[in-house]
C-alpha cells in the first residue's frame, strides 16, 4: 500500500521555525529520511518552497480555470512537504508517520494513494490500461 504523508504547519509552527536551529532540523529530517530509505519504504519525498511569490492556485469552480498568484489560503490550508511511502499495512504507515521529527504546530495528513485495484470495475478502460503501461515505462509500481 502506498501512502502520502503531507506535512502541514500552523502559524504556531511557523513562529517556532523563526528561532529554531535550522541545521538541527535538517539533521533530524535527514535521519528520518535515511531511516525510511534503510527500511525500504520511501518512494519519494520533497520539501516545498516557502516563497509564495512562486506559488499559484488554479481554481476550476467556474466555466474556465482561473489562476491566482500566491500567497493563498490560510496557513492551515498550506502544506510544505510530502513523502510517499510504501508499506504492508495502514498500521505500518501510522508507525512511520508517528516517527516524523515535527514539532508543535505541525501535522501530518496521511492519505492512501490509489492503485489499479481501486478501479477493477473499469479494467477495460483505455486510459487505465495506458496508465499501467506508463507506470511500467517510468519504473513505478
Amino acid at each position: 500500500m502506498k501512502f502520502m504523508l503531507i506535512m502541514r504547519a500552523t502559524d504556531e509552527a511557523k513562529k517556532g521555525y523563526e528561532t529554531a536551529d535550522i541545521e538541527q532540523i535538517i539533521n533530524a529530517m535527514g535521519a528520518y529520511n535515511e531511516s525510511l530509505m534503510n527500511a525500504g519504504v520511501l518512494l519519494a519525498g520533497e520539501g516545498l518552497a516557502d516563497d509564495m511569490s512562486e506559488a499559484f492556485v488554479v481554481d476550476f469552480s467556474g466555466d474556465n480555470p482561473v489562476v491566482t498568484d500566491g500567497p493563498y489560503g490560510e496557513t492551515h490550508e498550506l502544506f510544505n512537504g510530502f513523502w510517499i511511502i510504501q508499506t504492508a499495512s495502514k498500521e505500518e504507515a501510522v508507525h512511520w508517520a508517528s516517527r516524523c521529527p515535527l514539532g508543535p504546530g505541525n501535522k501530518l495528513e496521511v492519505r492512501r494513494v490509489t492503485d489499479m485495484s481501486d478501479f477493477e470495475d473499469f479494467s477495460d478502460n483505455e486510459f487505465l490500461q495506458k496508465e499501467a503501461g506508463w507506470r511500467e515505462e517510468l519504473n513505478q509500481p
